[in-house]
């Protein structure tokens, strides 16, 4: 089974009619589509009960639309709605569909509609309770990590995309091993803060740890704040090498940046070199070759 999640781009009637039996999908509404009965989707979800509450936390936006750092709190519902075929759809596809809806929409929200929190979750899955509607948010709340993962296989890490390879098999085997990398990087991405209490072996062999403390130890400095926190059995702790390596500051206070994806690309590029560097010199060694 396969669960595609989509933010507003997905919204197409077609895509929901034509999707394979394997294949589930989990869309941010677009529009404000028109229901069997001529009732529009987001006026019925409103008029759903809310079955939780949440308070999250609203992050700063730039660019065109603008907004400052905030907290929301966030009423969840959820029901099921049938909608139209829309005048410009294939008259093949069925005139109704019935989906599945969760909807997360701020309460008390700004008066201007630009800054209001508000997702309409369409999907086939079935969603019969609260627990199963907040595991529709968790998924749709994976959709940017899946977004960084396909710009670390392209600009921001590996750049598949300049490949000249045009068989498509060979072409398949790039972009597997492009996909492997770009889940290490998000791997440490995600795991930078300790979160994820996962252990150094899931990203490196023990046999590396003497040359990742010497690492380690090149790239701290003199103040507590510029040395690495972590435990050094942790992936955390790994993340904080290969982040600085790649040109992190070592910062963690208000208004410096964590590591992203690009800056972690980078630097497990130099850190690996680095190991593979050290693993040869301390084999010389161990043979007696100069």
């Amino acid at each position: 089974m396969i669960t595609m999640v989509e933010d507003r781009d997905g919204d197409i009637y077609d895509q929901f009619a034509r999707r394979p039996d394997n294949v589930h999908l989990l869309v941010r509404a677009a529009q404000n589509r028109t229901l069997e009965d001529n009732e529009k989707l987001f006026e019925r979800c409103a008029a759903w009960s809310a079955v939780t509450h949440h308070t999250i936390r609203v992050p700063a936006k730039h660019g065109k639309v603008q907004r400052a750092e905030r907290t929301a709190v966030v009423a969840v519902r959820y029901g099921e709605a049938t909608v139209q075929r829309p005048r410009r759809a294939d008259d093949g596809l069925p005139a109704t569909l019935s989906l599945r809806v969760v909807d997360v929409r701020e309460v008390d929200p700004p008066a201007d509609p630009d800054q209001r929190v508000h997702w309409c979750l369409l999907t086939t899955h079935a969603v019969g309770s609260a627990a199963e509607a907040m595991r529709v948010v968790g998924w749709y709340r994976l959709r940017w990590i899946i977004e960084q993962v396909f710009r670390t296989m392209k600009t921001d890490g590996v750049d598949v995309e300049t490949s000249q390879i045009t068989t498509p098999g060979s072409l398949l085997k790039l972009v597997t091993v492009a996909l492997l990398a770009a889940i290490r990087v998000m791997q440490l991405v995600i795991g930078r803060d300790g979160s994820t209490g996962q252990e150094l072996t899931d990203v490196a062999d023990p046999i590396e740890a003497p040359a990742l403390r010497a690492i380690s130890i090149s790239l701290e400095g003199r103040t507590e704040k510029l040395k690495n926190p972590f435990d050094p059995a942790s992936l955390a702790w790994y993340a904080w090498i290969a982040a600085r390596l790649g040109g992190w500051s070592g910062y963690t206070s208000k208004g410096y940046k964590p590591a992203g994806p690009k800056t972690m690309a980078r630097g497990i590029k130099r850190l690996d070199a680095m190991v593979q560097g050290w693993m040869l010199g301390n084999r010389s060694a161990f043979v007696g070759l100069p």
